[in-house]
């Protein structure tokens, strides 16, 4: 005696229920992985794109109550901002922070700023520079 299969001809019927729901799935997951590739694209072209100001600290001289910072900073010729600046104690405890503003034509902007501390600070930390 033979037993009778109960599996359907292949393509005789149509798809099956589970093959058109994996079929949505699929296009659903397609759709949802393009809109967040496209929000990522976004976000860092406007993440690159406007960032007109950055610095670098060059050097530091720490002080009893202040801190002598060389900083270099580049930016568009006609963009305005500051670059914040702290310092630190040797415990961690911040000592001192200042935002210092940058104007005019120039691209690149090489100046020694003074950072006015309430005790002696052992670091000088660029935390950023924004266009204002």
């Amino acid at each position: 005696m033979s037993t009778a299969s109960t599996r359907l001809p292949e393509g005789r019927y149509g798809r099956s229920s589970d093959e058109r729901a994996d079929h949505r799935l699929k296009v659903a997951g397609a759709v949802l992985g393009a809109l967040l590739l496209a929000l990522i694209g976004y976000f860092a072209y406007h993440y690159v794109a406007e960032s007109k100001i950055s610095g670098e600290v060059i050097a530091f001289d720490a002080g009893a109550d202040s801190v002598q910072v060389h900083l270099e900073v580049r930016k568009d010729a006609d963009a305005t901002g500051y670059c914040t600046i702290r310092s630190q104690a040797a415990d961690g405890a911040e000592v001192g922070r200042a935002d210092f503003r940058f104007t005019g034509h120039a691209t690149r902007i090489d100046k020694v700023v003074t950072l006015r501390t309430t005790s002696r600070g052992t670091t000088a930390e660029l935390l950023g520079c924004h266009p204002s």
